[in-house]
Order: structure tokens, then sequence, then C-alpha cells
């Protein structure tokens, strides 16, 4: 009878450290936040929230970033404010694809992380963590940039609220130490559709007034302090920007002015005019010239 029992409590302690293994785990600190300057959250299939150091943090430069100097000034100035520890605000950048958004906070993150700036980059599905995320940094000395990158949401999606309420509108305080800087293509973050022009009211003296549905998908970009937009580049400004960069790949001024028109054709196959493309047409230009 004894032996039976105990067979029975080793199968039962088995079976519990089998459920604990599948439930939701509290996101734990990393043992060594030294390890990078940038971090990046995954939700593992048990369930468990890690953060994971980036330990190859792509390099760029501030002084790199041409044709964007408003915006630049804008985002370099927010994240100065915040690594010093004045008010700051969370910053929505949106516009034309390619522009320059993300690269724009990655070269900020460089600029000052010897001043105590980290990164964490939480992907769209997993923002529904994002208090979990900002209770593990609230006591750290860093300042931390919570990054989503070209964020939008189809209706319905949980980490909408999430983010919403993590903005503003939670009932717990704001932490000192955390920001969230996203980009979008949407300036609204949600779809938009033609049928939410119906939930539009008229006054009589002609005032036209939004309905809820639209002041629903307004409501999540509102609460980012500072919006920040970007815009296609005209051809100068395109030219430019690979100038710029096939200058940093070492490309003489004379074999830059020659790839002028090279560049326009690469712009015109790719039906963009992009910080983007300019960057990848400097380096298939630069290596070739190098081989």
């Amino acid at each position: 009878m004894n032996e039976a029992f105990q067979r029975l409590i080793e199968r039962a302690e088995q079976l519990i450290t089998r459920i604990e293994s599948v439930l939701p785990q509290p996101l734990s600190a990393p043992t060594d936040w030294d390890a990078s300057i940038a971090w990046r959250y995954r939700r593992r299939s048990t369930g468990h929230g890690v953060l994971e150091p980036v330990h190859h943090v792509a390099a760029m430069a501030l002084d790199n970033l041409k044709e964007i100097d408003i915006q630049k000034e804008k985002i370099e100035r927010n994240t100065r404010q915040f690594v010093e520890g004045k008010p700051a605000n969370n910053v929505l950048l949106t516009g034309a694809r390619g522009t320059g958004k993300s690269s724009l906070i990655r070269a900020c993150l460089q600029a000052y992380a010897p001043q105590g700036l980290r990164l964490i980059e939480v992907d769209k599905a997993e923002l529904t963590d994002l208090p979990d995320i900002v209770e593990v940094v609230a006591n750290r000395p860093e300042k931390f940039i919570v990054f989503s990158d070209d964020l939008s949401f189809d209706e319905g999606e949980p980490g909408y609220k999430a983010l919403k309420s993590i903005l503003d509108g939670s009932i717990a305080a704001s932490t000192a130490n955390v920001l969230i800087y996203a980009t979008s293509n949407r300036r609204h973050l949600l779809p938009e559709y033609m049928k939410d022009n119906l939930s539009y009211t008229h006054t009589e003296d002609g005032e036209v007034h939004p309905g809820e549905v639209i002041e629903e998908k307004i409501s999540l970009s509102e609460r980012f302090g500072l919006w920040v937009s970007f815009y296609p580049f005209s051809q100068n400004e395109y030219l430019a920007i690979v100038a710029q960069w096939l200058s940093s790949f070492g490309v003489a001024p004379a074999a830059i002015e020659a790839a002028r028109a090279d560049a326009l054709v690469w712009a015109l196959e790719r039906g963009s005019r992009s910080g983007r493309v300019a960057y990848q047409f400097a380096r298939d230009y630069a290596g070739r010239a190098a081989s």
C-alpha cells in the first residue's frame, strides 16, 4: 500500500512539473544588462517571455542620415531630453517607406548609448506583454526605448489595447525611464474604410464632427506626444543620399558624379526614390567598383 501511494505521489509530481513548464511565467530580468545596448523581446512557444541581447547591433550614425534634417532634429532632441532625465514624449514616426524612420532611431541609440540609453525591440504580436517588460526595467538606472517597427493593427488585435493603455490611460503611473518609439506607414495605425465616413455628423451651421468609429481609430496615435512625418524624396534629395552612401563606402568623388545616371535607373526599376533604395544602390555600385 505504501509503495502504491509513493508511486502515485511521484506521478503527481511529474504531472505538476509538466503543467508548470507550459504555464505563462513572469518575465525575469536578464542576468547581464551589460551584454548589449539593444534587446529583443521574444515569447517562447511555452508562453515564457525572454529578453535576448542583440550582440551585433546595426551601426548607424546621425550624420549619415541626409535630407531628413527637420525630423532628425525633433527625434534627437526628444531622445536627448529623455537621456538627461528631462520631460520627453513617446514618439510615432509615420510616412513613406524607406525614408529613414527606423534608421533614425538606431542612430539615436548609437549616439546616446554611452550615456545609458538602451533599446528593447518588441514585435506587434507581443505588445500585450508590455506591462511585464516595463515592470522588469522600471528600477534600472538606464533609459529604455521600447521600439516597435512597422506598426499597424487590424480590427480587434489585442496588442492595440495594450499599447493604448501603456501610453496613456492605465491606472499605473508612467515609468520615468521608459519611452515608446514606433514607426508606421499609417498615421492612425488602424485601417480606414469608406464606410467609416458614414459615422460623421453634421451640425446646422455646417460643422463636421467625427463619429465614434473615427474617434476610436485616431485615439491610439493621439496618445503619442510627438508625431514626426516622413515624405518621399525628390530626385535631387535621392541623389544627395546616394552620394553620401557612396562616399561612406570609399567611392571617389568623380565616380560618384558618374554614378548619378545609374542611380536614377536603379530607382526607376525599383519604383521608389527612398533612402533605402539609395543605400542598396550604393552597396551594389561600390561592390562592383571594388571588384
